[in-house]
């Protein structure tokens, strides 16, 4: 890793040191500024900005957002259990727009080799791509999961932009994405096609108003996720006017932040990212409060990991099986969390293929749901993607 820095240029942000003997969040990070150079190997979390803006989709402005973003962050207090931070600094636009994705994904795929987790201060959302590039080297299928008001699928087949950027991901080859989940998008927004689309592809989908009914909804889907994509401007304008996309409608942000925590304390993703924020709409600054927060959450979430994921040997797990139509679906209890799981059979011969996905995060009222012989939506998904 002696050679990440090469990619990047020091934060523009000034850390004063503590007068009133707090911890903040700035005493556990080595960051990357002209008066400071170099990293901690113990840290498991690494954050970088992205200054890229060329494929905003009408965001212009958002390139500048990773350094406004860090100016509330090292000011925030530390989490109840600190751990090491890197802040490697920002990459900044390349000559061609291949030239950042190119470098985001070398730098993401270094950090996964090294199981650290990249965390992505954007810049646009189309940077994703980027993220989701650097696992092809690492030869397994992936779950992502955005946080955004659309779909961003469609328009052109050769035009890459932060409104079709999953068009590039589930059309690349060769193919490595397993599933697909977004959630809190707004149907008025979204195609009636494809909703339909995304249906017939076995990809989950979770609309604004569940998320907002009911948050712990959107925890199983967090839970099974590789990489993180979080668009800011899924949050309503009110709470966060800090992009040009923001609009009336969208997620609470003591919502978003519950989000971020969810993901963070997933055992199973390995990078995260926040995207579109735009300091040229944010008003006294609160979108980058909320971003700042959002990081807050995440790596509190990440400190709180328990490891619970059920792999390997599943004897201290409560098995409860459920006979239902021609199956036999069989839940898993974690008696650390009491969160659940749903074991998925898929082909034998398949080898280690498959192995990071039969096994389903789901909630309790999956299990009641059942053995009231309601078949869990994401049971069927998943069994229809594995056969």
């Amino acid at each position: 890793m002696d050679g990440l820095l090469d990619f990047f240029q020091p934060a523009d942000v000034t850390i004063s040191p503590s007068e009133d003997g707090i911890r903040r969040i700035a005493d556990s990070a080595v960051i990357h500024t002209k008066e400071r150079m170099g990293f901690t190997e113990e840290a498991k979390i690494f954050i970088f900005g992205v200054k890229e803006e060329r494929h905003s989709a009408g965001n212009d402005g958002c390139a500048e957002g990773p350094d406004e973003i860090r100016k509330f962050l090292y000011r925030l207090h530390d989490i109840d259990n600190p751990m090491p931070i890197v802040d490697l600094g920002n990459i900044h636009a390349g000559a061609r727009i291949e030239d950042t994705y190119a470098a985001v994904r070398m730098v993401c795929e270094e950090l996964l080799r090294a199981d650290k987790i990249p965390v992505i201060l954007g810049g646009s959302q189309d940077l994703t791509f980027a993220n989701y590039a650097a696992y092809e080297s690492l030869e397994q299928t992936v779950n992502l999961v955005t946080i955004d008001q659309r779909l961003d699928f469609g328009g052109k087949s050769d035009q890459n932009d932060a409104l079709n950027y999953l068009n590039q991901i589930v059309l690349h080859q060769p193919n490595y994405l397993f599933n697909y989940c977004n959630i809190a998008h707004q149907r008025y927004l979204v195609d009636k096609d494809l909703i339909e689309l995304m249906d017939k592809m076995y990809f989950d989908l979770v609309r604004l108003g569940e998320v907002n009914t009911r948050i712990s909804d959107a925890e199983p889907a967090l839970r099974n996720a590789d990489i993180v994509s979080v668009d800011l401007s899924s949050v309503r304008a009110g709470d966060s006017p800090g992009s040009a996309n923001a609009g009336p409608n969208g997620l609470y942000a003591e919502y978003m932040c519950q989000i971020c925590r969810y993901a963070g304390m997933s055992d199973k993703l390995t990078s995260f990212g926040i995207y579109e924020y735009n300091p040229v709409y944010d008003e006294r600054g609160r979108s980058a409060q909320l971003a700042a927060q959002m990081l807050w959450h995440f790596i509190e979430g990440v400190s709180q990991r328990r490891g619970d994921y059920p792999v390997g040997t599943k004897d201290d797990y409560i098995r409860y099986i459920v006979p239902l139509a021609d199956h036999e679906l069989v839940f898993y209890k974690s008696p650390l969390t009491d969160r659940w799981w749903m074991d998925v059979p898929y082909p034998s011969g398949s080898g280690n293929r498959y192995q990071r996905h039969h096994l389903v995060p789901c909630t309790y009222e999956d299990y009641q749901g059942a053995t009231n012989e309601e078949m869990p939506d994401r049971w069927w998904k998943t069994f229809q993607k594995l056969t």
